[in-house]
């Protein structure tokens, strides 16, 4: 966001070095504003010593800097890229801001490659884990995005800063520079206040007025959160308090948390300061939790992993708070984490630039933290971004929602918007999917007509099922990013299912369940090799004990006489030809009795199965040996030789002869 009054007081002020001795001067002029985070003036001075063809490292620093914190990334990579160029040693973390500027400016491939070497120079960095593990991310995104969300850009949008929205009552509240007055040097925009304005029925909204009470001063004030009683507001304002302005030693006035009460005129008054608040460090950007007993907010205290962490505390009956913890490492990293917003399932928005993201701050998901982390403040929370059009190449945070109303805020500086940063909005639409099919046969791609197809959830259960018409078709409406298990059933069919989980863009997916045939007709002199697809039994080379393998196909021949007891067969083995003829047909004649007595073994009568070897006399390919020499085929081509099959000589009083 153009607007940094938040992250610029969590900037360590980079030191001043020596450039040309005639430039030197106006660089040095300019030491005081840059430290003070008055960028605008600062490029303009830097500018000029560059632009006359001065370069070094110290220059080329400040000036990317001075356009990276003001969000103007075409310009801070172009000096990022200067400053690379001079193949100096420099910190890892410009390679870092250079690949965020270029990804800023759409430029993904070129970002990816400096985030490498910034991996490279850094590896124990979380933000450089993040990308390298993630090198598919735009992917990966772009399958969570949402391309049937019409963002509104709100008409209380001003050509100034408007950001980071919440409700109270029937009011939306949000930070503005809108009051005049005098301006914050950083970026030349009145200091912040606190507005509130009037949600209209039809859609519109009242006029905005400043938020009733004692909480706005002549600094900034910024991201409030209201009690679910109603009777506190926490909300994010300068190290100003009792009119005293205090700064800490490096001369930074860092951000605070202060707490107000509603008295009966409905002002907002008894302010207090949040007991952990310090002039050495920054503490911003207060959520709730849906009852209120926790209360998430952004510091770089110490115990902080980056630039900025996010922490929670417990909130009293009172409305004080405890002893704050930080979130962790699988929330934060080394870059920057902020406004996060606890919504009413208990899952946490925030923004951050420390995750493979499509711009600068990115807004990302953890589903159920709220209550994950009354188990543990050491558990693994799984992270994912919102997506497209949340997300943009620019800066985008401050996300807000309502899931009664389904209505969601959310900040930007965007292009094509009023300000420097703007409020949006849009309407949480439900994404349904359309799931379409088709029940057909494995083997011949055959419809299928009057099956049954049963839909159940990840877990098993059964949701819906319906008997397909005769054209074989199924669909079923389906919600998004959620796991189903479609199954298609029919009798004498084996059934088919299809397990999946439907993505988060509304779009057709299509289904084929394939059913087998289970159960099929069978006639005298049928093969049960070929009609139910009963595999070969083989033999080792010159042996005929049942193999164990063979012995489990043979358990489904067993299967089959068993069912059908008026079933008779005749057993035939067959060799490969290699040996002699003679040896051959008494081996596979041994093979055929061994089968035979297996069946038997296993309780099958003996009138109903008849065996013969047929040595080397019925083979399968062109495997012949010659009287004098051995044939040239392969060991798995011969063994094709080496099989018995079973025929069927009669069933239910019907022989082969009739």
């Amino acid at each position: 966001m153009k607007n940094k009054s938040t992250y610029a007081l969590l900037i360590v002020a980079l030191l001043v070095s020596t450039l040309a001795f005639a430039q030197n001067g106006k660089i040095q002029s300019v030491k005081d504003d840059y430290e003070d985070f008055a960028y605008v003036k600062t490029s303009e001075v830097l500018l000029e010593v560059a632009n006359k063809g001065y370069k070094s490292v110290e220059l080329f620093q400040k000036l990317g800097n001075s356009f990276y914190f003001r969000n103007e990334m075409k310009d801070a990579a172009k000096w990022y890229a200067e400053l690379i160029a001079l193949k100096e040693v420099i910190e890892p973390e410009y390679y870092f801001r250079y690949a965020l500027a270029l990804k800023g400016n759409g430029d993904y491939e070129d970002s990816d490659k400096w985030m490498q070497k910034f991996n490279e120079l850094k590896p124990e960095d979380l933000r450089g884990k993040a990308f390298m593990s993630k090198v598919d991310y735009k992917t990966t995104i772009e399958d969570l995005s949402r391309d049937d969300i019409e963002l509104v850009n709100l008409d209380i949008n001003t050509e100034l800063s408007d950001f980071g929205t919440t409700e109270y009552e029937n009011t939306i509240v949000f930070a503005s520079a809108r009051g005049g007055g005098r301006k914050y040097r950083w970026n030349e925009q009145p200091y912040l206040d606190l507005y509130a304005v009037e949600y209209k029925d039809d859609g519109t909204f009242g006029e905005v007025k400043e938020l009733k009470g004692e909480v706005n001063t002549k600094f900034h004030e910024s991201s409030a959160v209201f009690s679910p009683n109603g009777k506190y507001v926490f909300f994010t304002r300068n190290n100003y308090f009792n009119s005293r302005y205090k700064e800490d030693d490096s001369g930074i006035n860092r951000l605070q948390l202060y707490r107000a009460a509603l008295n009966e005129d409905g002002e907002w008054v008894n302010i207090h300061k949040i007991h952990f608040n310090s002039e050495d460090y920054s503490v911003a950007h207060p959520t709730l939790n849906v009852t209120g007993s926790k209360l998430y907010f952004v510091s770089d205290m110490p115990g902080t992993f980056g630039q900025s962490d996010i922490f929670v505390v417990d909130v009293n009956d009172d409305g004080t708070l405890g002893e704050p913890s930080n979130l962790g490492p699988t929330i934060n990293t080394e870059g920057k984490e902020s406004f996060p917003f606890m919504n009413t399932n208990g899952d946490l928005y925030f923004s951050s630039n420390g995750y493979p993201g499509l711009g600068g701050f990115d807004v990302f998901k953890s589903e159920d933290l709220d209550s994950q982390l009354s188990i543990s403040l050491k558990r693994s929370f799984k992270i994912e971004n919102a997506g497209k059009p949340v997300n943009s190449e620019a800066d985008d945070f401050g996300y807000y929602e309502n899931l009664v109303t389904k209505r969601v805020y959310f900040s930007s500086n965007r292009e094509g918007g009023k300000g420097s940063d703007d409020i949006y909005t849009f309407n949480i639409t439900e994404c349904n999917q359309l799931v379409t099919g088709t029940v057909q046969d494995k083997n011949t791609n055959a419809l299928i007509p009057n099956a049954t197809v049963v839909l159940y959830d990840g877990e098993g259960n059964e949701i819906e099922r319906k008997i397909i018409d005769d054209d074989a078709t199924f669909e079923f409406d389906l919600g998004c990013r959620t796991e189903y298990l479609i199954r298609g059933e029919k009798d004498k069919y084996a059934s088919d299912e299809k397990r999946f989980t439907t993505p988060s863009k509304q779009q057709k997916l299509q289904l084929q369940l394939l059913l087998e045939i289970d159960e099929q007709q069978i006639e005298p002199c049928d093969d049960l090799a070929k009609v139910l697809d009963i595999p070969i039994i083989y033999f080792d080379f010159d042996k005929s004990n049942v193999r164990y393998d063979a012995e489990i196909e043979l358990q489904k021949v067993l299967a089959v006489l068993n069912k059908y007891p008026t079933m008779h067969i005749d057993i035939r083995s067959h060799t490969d030809c290699r040996g002699t003829a003679s040896y051959n047909e008494k081996l596979s004649e041994r093979r055929a009795k061994s089968t035979r007595q297996y069946l038997i073994d296993k309780g099958i009568p003996i009138d109903r199965l008849t065996a013969k070897g047929y040595g080397e006399s019925r083979l399968v390919n062109d495997c012949g040996c010659e009287p004098t020499s051995e044939s040239s085929c392969s060991e798995e081509e011969h063994q094709l030789n080496r099989r018995s099959e079973f025929i069927i000589t009669s069933i239910d009083g019907k022989t082969c002869d009739d």
